[in-house]
């Protein structure tokens, strides 16, 4: 004989059967214990028959309106709100057709009570059993299906997490660390704080824990340093709720965890700006932005949409990289006028247009070809036409038509370049030089180093390695950069364009330099592996690269300004002669090779000396040789 079991009625269908068999008995027994509580819990003779017998009368109708009133159309595992409501409307049109009949019928010996007491204690019943179901149900998922978590952080921050999470369909948080002992041994939302951060590896052992989420959007940069720390210490992935100010812009919730973005670790203290002085600067201004799809350009974009233009011109090369800025600032700005502009900065027919229907007051020059490697080989005269020329025609067309500022985005590698990448961005830093002066229009340079999680950027490229399960492979283990936020260098370029005037070049102080190879390890601790999981691989300096980037040449010197995060430098200035070499060099209609490319590059800039293609693999071949014994 089959075993009849609740999947067996899932199985058949036969769960709205079940569903009113249950409500049947729950009408049945509320009708019965309405009586008995009228009596104090002891039923005298005439109303111990009367209950039976109107029993069925009673349970008949209230049957009736259950069907009609669709209480087995939902599903009780999902019962809400509105399931409640039916269960109301059923059981008062039942109530009211039953005593109406009972008075019609003048069955004797049923209190008026029973009117009142039935109807709420049979709502009772039939509510509270879907409602015990629904938690039922979702204990067991929550418990099965989930992976426990442990939140840092028992303030306003992880109460609002622990909101967010609690119906999370991955997560279960199983504690909280806080490192004030006033809080330890005490709930949030029914969640302990276990107690102190140093304690992680000790919880996470205890609960199996492998995910932490750190609640502390506000805390310092030592401070989160030290909580990813302790979460690395104890080999648990580390995720992170958004920083505050993206929380109160309202972009996004508290819930949107993310993992922790290695530039949160360079313990860079928050950009100080000039918010009255940028203002005046940009608010009420039309702003242009070119290059604006990339990462620098586009974050530009934002940090100036938060001055209030009146128009913001973005103007972009490539058509995706457009329609994703697009994508993003209908939803968050619907209320700027943002004009999105398809063209490239060479051609000069189409910057007269955008410049004489526009007439923008600054423009921001992020269009560049910025991947040092590509543009080493096949690519050099590409890199000349487009940072060079590209440079030139945009600066001229503000020229023209009568540009407040142009601020030019440059590079540490314009600084003694060694590529063809960097040669050609220490000839737009000199094309806005000689161009300064002959009209009104400042021109203001920006040279920083390597910007965290930019297009083409390491950071992009070894979170895809190790999503892949590895190796992550690091050209040199000596080899340094000088790297800063996105944000950071944004907000430092726009405060530097406050600043600027008379061609000035401003170096972004850019702390210390970090080695890539730990940076690397960073990244791997961070995703909670360790590098016996994850391995780092040294393939050779790439065609251009060095192992050390400057910020300053040579025979440069640098003058602090009153923010501290810029320096003004006093780079060689280009002689009269020298821009119109440069422009009918860049403007031959004849296409130079690679080695021409790199000659003239020698004589237009005198700091430029190529990297040999000859570089010394000596720890490379000792490498391969090791591995292969």
């Amino acid at each position: 004989m089959k075993k009849i079991t609740f999947s067996y009625f899932a199985q058949y269908g036969l769960l709205p059967l079940l569903a009113f068999g249950h409500d049947v008995f729950a009408a049945c027994l509320a009708w019965y214990l309405s009586f008995w509580l009228r009596f104090n819990l002891n039923l005298p003779m005439p109303f111990s028959q009367a209950v039976w017998y109107s029993m069925a009368l009673a349970v008949s109708l209230y049957t009736i309106f259950f069907w009609k009133f669709g209480l087995y159309r939902g599903i009780w595992r999902y019962a809400s709100l509105p399931d409640l409501k039916n269960i109301v409307a059923a059981v008062s049109v039942g109530t009211m057709a039953t005593f109406l009949l009972i008075y019609m019928l003048q069955i004797s010996h049923i209190p008026r009570s029973v009117a009142i007491l039935n109807p709420l204690l049979l709502i009772c019943i039939m509510g509270g059993s879907r409602a015990l179901y629904r938690s039922w149900k979702d204990r067991i998922e929550y418990v099965a299906d989930r992976e426990p978590i442990l939140v840092i952080g028992a303030g306003a921050a992880a109460s609002k997490l622990l909101w967010d999470l609690s119906r999370h369909p991955k997560w279960r948080v199983v504690g909280l660390l806080d490192d004030n002992p006033a809080k330890h041994k005490r709930e949030i939302h029914g969640v302990k704080v276990l107690g102190a951060t140093q304690e992680l590896s000790t919880w996470s052992r205890r609960m199996g824990v492998t995910t932490c989420v750190i609640a502390a959007p506000s805390a310092e940069p030592a401070e989160r340093e030290r909580m990813v720390r302790a979460c690395e210490a104890a080999s648990v992935k580390v995720l992170t709720v958004p920083s505050l100010d993206d929380l109160l812009s309202g972009n996004v919730s508290i819930s949107a965890v993310k993992e922790v973005e290695i530039d949160e670790l360079l313990g860079r203290s928050p950009v100080n700006l000039d918010i009255a002085g940028l203002k005046h600067l940009i608010t009420d201004q039309v702003v242009l932005v070119s290059g604006a799809g990339g990462s620098i350009g586009s974050e530009l974009a934002r940090q100036i949409l938060r001055f209030k233009p009146r128009r913001l011109v973005l103007f972009e090369q490539s058509e995706f990289a457009l329609y994703t800025i697009e994508q993003e600032f209908e939803q968050k700005h619907p209320e700027q006028l943002i004009d999105y502009l398809v063209g490239d900065v060479r051609d000069k027919a189409r910057l007269d247009d955008v410049m004489l229907r526009f007439s923008p007051a600054l423009v921001f020059h992020a269009a560049a070809y910025k991947h040092v490697p590509l543009m080493e080989s096949c690519n050099a005269w590409e890199a000349v036409r487009n940072n060079v020329f590209g440079t030139y025609c945009l600066a001229m067309a503000s020229l023209e038509y009568e540009v407040k500022k142009f601020v030019l985005i440059s590079t540490d590698k314009a600084v003694n370049p060694t590529n063809v990448m960097g040669a050609t961005k220490r000839m737009a830093e000199m094309i806005c030089q000689s161009l300064q002066g002959h009209h009104d229009t400042e021109f203001v340079i920006v040279r920083f180093g390597n910007v965290l999680g930019s297009n083409g950027s390491v950071v992009p490229k070894f979170r895809e390695q190790i999503e892949h399960g590895g190796p992550i492979t690091v050209t040199h283990p000596d080899i340094t950069r000088y790297f800063m936020s996105i944000p950071e260098a944004a907000r430092l370029v726009l405060q530097a364009g406050l600043m600027g005037k008379q061609g000035q070049i401003f170096v972004l102080d850019m702390g210390k330099p970090i080695k890539i190879v730990d940076l690397a390890r960073e990244m791997i601790r961070l995703s909670g592996f360790n590098e016996s999981q994850i391995s780092i691989e040294f393939t050779g300096l790439r065609p251009g690269e060095k192992l050390y980037e400057e910020l300053l040449a040579d025979d440069e010197h640098t003058l602090p300004t009153h923010h501290p995060k810029l320096r003004i430098a006093k780079a060689r200035p280009a002689e009269q002669t020298w821009l119109k070499l440069a422009i009918d060099w860049v403007t031959q209609s004849r296409r130079p090779n690679e080695n021409e490319v790199r000659q003239t590059l020698q004589t237009l800039v005198s700091e430029y000396q190529p990297a040999s293609n000859l570089m010394d693999n000596h720890f490379f071949e000792q490498k391969r040789v090791a591995s292969e014994g």
